[in-house]
């Protein structure tokens, strides 16, 4: 994995450079190349040496539904030229870390045993703002498997207060 973000990183923070007017569209444009680069069939056909890149750059342009503005075009090809498309999520990753750091920012996963209302999603968010010092880009996904509770992952930082850690460490005290 640390092969990938080498190999990501240069074109991430050259794209970053490039694209200081505009950091929102390239961020969205980028996501969804980014999500159809991490499809293996994909990358299979990629790979294939009787498939040429202007074929590869068709087929992801199509496959990702997202008008690509001259640059994106350009950085695209780039990618696919030198032979990327692999690390192209990774590149995403890394584009959206320094997005995040420019504005004082942080990608923050919150997951839920349920469904969490919008209203209910508002007070979460400010009440984890607080907790971490900084504003946060929510995003909620469910995971039946905590019971009850929440899960947030913000970059290396964990709060768990689901009902499963709560059980475990009931569980690690019961058996010490």
């Amino acid at each position: 994995m640390a092969e990938l973000a080498t190999i990501a990183r240069p074109y991430a923070e050259a794209l970053f450079k490039s694209a200081r007017a505009d950091l929102e569209g390239t961020a969205f444009w980028l996501e969804a190349l980014g999500a159809v680069a991490g499809n293996e069939q994909l990358l299979q056909f990629a790979d294939n040496p009787k498939v040429t890149n202007e074929q590869v750059f068709e087929v992801v342009t199509q496959a990702a539904r997202v008008a690509l503005p001259p640059q994106g075009a350009n950085f695209l090809r780039t990618v696919i030229d030198n032979g990327r498309l692999a690390a192209l999520p990774e590149i995403a990753s890394q584009f959206r870390e320094l997005k995040n750091v420019q504005g004082g920012t942080s990608d923050a996963t919150v997951y839920s045993a349920f469904p969490i209302a919008p209203a209910s999603l508002a007070e979460v968010s400010s009440t984890l703002e607080r907790r971490f010092g900084r504003k946060l880009n929510v995003t909620v996904q469910e995971d039946p498997s905590l019971i009850g509770g929440i899960r947030v992952v913000v970059g290396d930082e964990v709060l768990d207060t689901s009902v499963r850690a709560r059980l475990e460490q009931m569980k690690v005290a019961l058996t010490a």
